[in-house]
């Protein structure tokens, strides 16, 4: 599971700029970790913009889906952020909370990394709907 999503990931060209690496993988569940890079992913006080937490969550929710349901899009989607997201690697932890035959309910949390200690700064959920692979 973990190779067919890094596969995946890699198709990407968004997730490939960005940095996405999918570090692991189960049925449910999966966990993304991004390094940060200042220059090109801050907003104007130096922190993650909120663009890339939702990127990042929803690419979190969206490859949890993924794990149950095949290929899906988010029809609905809403971040929260918690904390200025300040750290020098982001991790982002999604997981299933219900797939159906028609949506998968998803959510995720976002934590910002400085040496050993991780902080909770973000979360998300998604509603996802399987779809035909092209």
């Amino acid at each position: 599971m973990l190779d067919t999503l890094k596969q995946i990931n890699s198709t990407s060209a968004f997730n490939r700029w960005a940095g996405f690496e999918v570090t692991r993988a189960e049925r449910g569940e999966v966990e993304l970790t991004l390094a940060f890079r200042p220059v090109d992913m801050a907003q104007y006080a130096g922190f993650l913009h909120a663009g890339m937490i939702g990127a990042l969550l929803d690419t979190a929710c969206g490859f949890a889906a993924g794990t149950v349901a095949g290929t899906v899009l988010a029809s609905h989607f809403s971040v929260n952020c918690l904390a200025p997201a300040v750290g020098e690697v982001f991790v982002a932890r999604g997981q299933v909370v219900k797939a159906g035959k028609k949506q998968v309910f998803a959510r995720a949390e976002l934590f910002a990394q400085s040496g050993d200690q991780l902080k909770l700064v973000a979360t998300g959920e998604a509603i996802l709907v399987p779809v035909d692979a092209r």
